[in-house]
């Protein structure tokens, strides 16, 4: 088990020094455990605090006036929850736990002087934040202007591909660990109309399912199904500040 998860994300984009390294290790010690369908965060509540997912998957989601809910994120061992609630009262967006799960629970003012100290962690999250950005604008336009059968296809490489983040060993082959209802929430589909693009995707020979297990076997294909852009890829970070 890594000692800092987090640092395991970000080292796979930059080589971090063993006193960033140490500091995001400090970062992670406290953790908290919690249940399927915890609440960590509530949307439009005080909040304060800021997270990083050790084990198990969390969602982010905002619910509309007509009582449904729109999941905007899944998150996996590594990520950092509750950033937006750096600059607001109020957090912006509710954070629950899709499955059993352990985060590491850290205030602001933790957060600020980890920034203060090792500028170039908070030059990673600044640029954490805009690939989250622009993942996200890809949903947007995604539900606004692509097929279903778009929507489902590029989701199932986002997960995989946000897995694989915190756990290289992950390739062609993933627990999906969601239900077709969180997939319609996470898409704007109906869990029917999930059902119906999962068993067409499968049939289209570009997915296997087993047991609630993915596997991809034609990536090429289902990338251009869902016209699909990995945005952890071709990043440029030459501008970051210089390690400690």
């Amino acid at each position: 088990m890594p000692a800092s998860y987090f640092a395991e994300v970000l080292g796979e984009h930059v080589e971090l020094s063993e006193g960033e390294r140490s500091a995001l290790t400090r970062l992670e010690e406290r953790t908290r455990s919690l249940r399927r369908g915890a609440i960590l965060q509530r949307e439009n509540e005080a909040g304060g605090e800021l997270y990083i997912v050790r084990s198990g998957t969390v969602m982010s989601y905002v619910l509309l006036d007509d009582g449904s809910r729109q999941i905007l994120r899944f998150h996996y061992a590594g990520a950092m929850l509750g950033v937006p609630g750096l600059i607001y009262r109020t957090a912006p967006e509710t954070i629950a736990a899709l499955t059993d799960a352990v985060v590491c629970v850290f205030d602001k003012a933790t957060f600020s002087r980890l920034i203060a100290d090792h500028p170039r962690i908070g030059a990673l999250v600044l640029a954490l934040a805009q690939i989250e950005r622009v993942a996200l604008t890809d949903r947007l336009a995604a539900i606004g202007r692509t097929s279903a059968k778009a929507r489902v296809a590029a989701l199932l490489l986002d997960l995989r591909n946000r897995m694989r983040a915190a756990d290289r060993s992950i390739t062609d082959s993933y627990q999906l660990g969601l239900t077709q209802e969180e997939i319609g929430d996470a898409t704007g589909l109906t869990a029917v109309h999930v059902n119906r693009m999962l068993r067409q995707v499968e049939e289209d020979g570009l997915i296997r399912r087993e047991a609630g297990r993915v596997t991809i076997l034609d990536e090429r294909g289902l990338t251009r199904a869902a016209n699909y852009i990995d945005r952890y890829e071709d990043l440029d970070l030459s501008w970051l500040p210089p390690r400690d």
